[in-house]
């Protein structure tokens, strides 16, 4: 018989890292695919309400309890002109989308999308165009949002129905002009400039507002970190967030390693904090620029299905990754490392919401379901509330391809003060072996487990889809508490734990 690895952990409520910015759970819609149209917007479709919006689909949104979402773009917004896309829906244009090589119908725009966030109770966090744009239509776009009224634009959203200024907080300066890709690629300089100058007239229009520079689109690229900290040159005090983009894949069906993926993301997230605290320092500022990692999940499946899609289609199925049950543990891994770091990461975005390398899909005229990586995002945003707290992790360790030292258990833990609960979110990383997990959890006294919800499956290439749902988590973890305070837990091999301990009352 197979012997138990063996794992032990520290979780103590004083081992605090910060308090988690709930916008780490947040994600991204762009215009590509069938995440607008198709997606979230759907007139024709029997569930869709008095807006065109998919009912079914507002319902799985809401259940993720998503606070932020970044719009309109992405790629798409590079080349978008925001005036497309307000007005009397018969007067708008259709364009030729060149990011994605699509027609867009300018169906739904600003003001649409301000409608769904708030039916799904999130917040909208808005992407201005620097690529074929650039400081006037960004001022015009904010006047438009956010101004009460009284002067052209702001008097304009009035006259298309929409009184009151929208208020959107969150704006990204652009998307990935790091990227060669990107219309309107920008170096480092060229980026810093227009960021720079950008910044200052939509805090002239509205200085409540939090920005959002770009990045890195990926550790990969031959700038990174130095397009970084040429930006932060000209925007330190100028904005207050630096962006990450990264996705992860597993083409060579190496698991091992591909469930290691998130030290990449560790390291991503550690030299990004090195950069923009070298700049403060240079600058000898008392400012400190946090993380946005606003793009952010598995993309490889559908990347040669892809290759055959016809130009000009309006809303083609793009991006449109079946993700199996591996692919949920690597999510639940990076999730783990945004909590690890939620002293410096505030914003995260999974990229996307629906139907587009998404939790969420939807059948055209169908029903809408939900995808493997669905599940650790729902845990993580339900319970991953409050502080996360630094636990201290003894795990054996493998090497891996392109990674050493890896721990089979990998694991954060959160501290609901005002709910009087404790949650320990764990991977067992080991593809054939389960770990006998010893938590000692002292420091939270009187707190009992009340729950253990374990995501496995025999099969790491299992999918879901309308009709099944072969990945599906359980409520039947084995996990006990003893009377030293210590959590006896068994982590099935290749699984995502999420073990809830609450305080009793005594009555």
């Amino acid at each position: 018989m197979m012997t138990l690895l063996k794992a032990k952990m520290v979780v103590d409520k004083d081992f605090r890292i910060s308090e988690i910015d709930e916008r780490i759970y947040g994600s991204f819609i762009e215009h590509l695919g069938r995440a607008v149209y198709g997606g979230i917007y759907d007139p024709e479709h029997p569930d869709a309400d008095q807006n065109g919006f998919r009912a079914d689909v507002i319902h799985l949104v809401k259940e993720l309890n998503i606070p932020i979402i970044r719009y309109p773009g992405g790629n798409m917004v590079s080349g978008y002109n925001w005036e497309d896309g307000v007005g009397p829906r018969q007067e708008r244009p259709r364009r030729l989308e060149l990011a994605w090589r699509t027609i867009e119908t300018n169906e739904i725009g600003t003001n649409e999308f301000v409608d769904w966030a708030k039916q799904v109770n999130s917040e909208v966090m808005m992407a201005v165009n620097l690529g074929t744009r650039g400081i006037d239509a960004a001022r015009n776009l904010i006047e438009y949002c956010n101004h009460p009224g009284g002067t052209y634009f702001s008097d304009l959203r009035k006259k298309h129905g929409y009184e009151k200024p929208h208020k959107i907080k969150t704006w990204c300066l652009g998307n990935e002009m790091d990227g060669p890709w990107q219309i309107g690629h920008k170096t480092a300089e060229e980026y810093g400039r227009l960021a720079l100058e950008t910044a200052k007239v939509m805090r002239l229009v509205d200085p409540s507002i939090e920005l959002v520079a770009c990045g890195s689109s990926n550790t990969g690229m031959p700038t990174f970190p130095q397009y970084e900290a040429t930006t932060l040159e000209h925007t330190y005090e100028a904005i207050d967030y630096i962006s990450l983009h990264q996705y992860y894949g597993n083409r060579q069906n190496d698991t091992s390693n591909y469930l290691a993926k998130s030290m990449d993301m560790e390291y991503f997230i550690k030299t990004i904090i090195s950069t923009c605290d070298y700049i403060k320092a240079k600058k000898r500022s008392k400012k400190t620029i946090n993380l946005s990692f606003d793009e952010w999940n598995v993309w490889y499946h559908s990347n040669q299905q892809d290759q055959e899609i016809k130009p000009w289609s309006i809303a083609p199925p793009q991006l449109e990754d079946i993700y199996n049950f591996e692919d949920s543990l690597l999510i639940g891994s990076m999730l783990m490392t945004f909590l690890k770091n939620s002293d410096r990461v505030k914003i995260a975005c999974m990229a996307q919401l629906v139907n587009v390398i998404a939790p969420i899909m939807t059948t055209d005229g169908g029903g809408a379901w939900r995808q493997t990586i669905y599940y650790p995002l729902a845990h993580v945003s339900k319970y991953g509330r409050g502080f996360a707290l630094q636990p201290i992790v003894s795990s054996p360790k493998y090497d891996s391809k392109e990674f050493t030292d890896v721990p089979y258990l990998d694991s954060v833990a959160v501290f609901n003060e005002e709910e009087q609960e404790v949650t320990i979110f764990a991977i067992n990383r080991h593809l054939e072996q389960a770990i006998e997990l010893h938590a000692d959890v002292r420091s939270f006294e009187g707190y009992e487990i009340i729950e253990h919800i374990v995501l496995e499956n025999k099969d790491l290439k299992a999918t879901n889809s309308l009709e099944h749902q072969n990945v599906f988590p359980h409520n039947q973890g084995i996990s006990s508490l003893n009377q030293n305070g210590v959590v006896e837990a068994k982590l099935t091999k290749a699984s995502w734990n999420v073990i809830r301990l609450k305080i009793q009352k005594k009555f």
